[in-house]
């Protein structure tokens, strides 16, 4: 075997490697999960985003209060013209005041948005 030999397979492995270590930075920065450059998405971004998902893209939020820690109450509608609902969003959840669990809805506002708005009672 020559003396030279082992020199011409170390420093391809070792470009190799330096390669790889860059597309894998590169992939975690683009993934967003490095803190260099992450965008913390706000409450409203939040809101707007976990109602245009349960409502459809053209849903618009028309009124947004903070609520205890992460959480935001408002106000959103289907589209413009439509009735709006309340709602409560929180980071992994969002709740509509029409859903089929009004109580859950109900204490998850008093909760978390203590001072929001509530609707009226009927005269009687």
């Amino acid at each position: 075997m020559r003396r030279g030999a082992p020199g011409r397979i170390v420093w391809p492995v070792l470009l190799a490697l330096a390669v790889i270590a860059a597309g894998a930075f590169g992939a975690w920065r683009l993934m967003g999960d490095g803190a260099l450059g992450r965008h913390t998405e706000t409450a409203a971004e939040r809101s707007l985003r976990q109602v245009r998902t349960e409502l459809g893209r053209r849903a618009e939020v028309r009124y947004i209060e903070a609520g205890v820690g992460p959480v935001s109450c408002g106000y959103a509608a289907r589209g413009r013209g439509q009735p709006a609902v309340a709602f409560v969003s929180r980071p992994q959840r969002i709740l509509f005041g029409d859903d089929p669990l009004p109580r859950e809805f109900a204490e998850t506002r008093d909760r978390y948005c203590p001072g929001f708005a509530r609707r009226p009672a009927p005269a009687g």
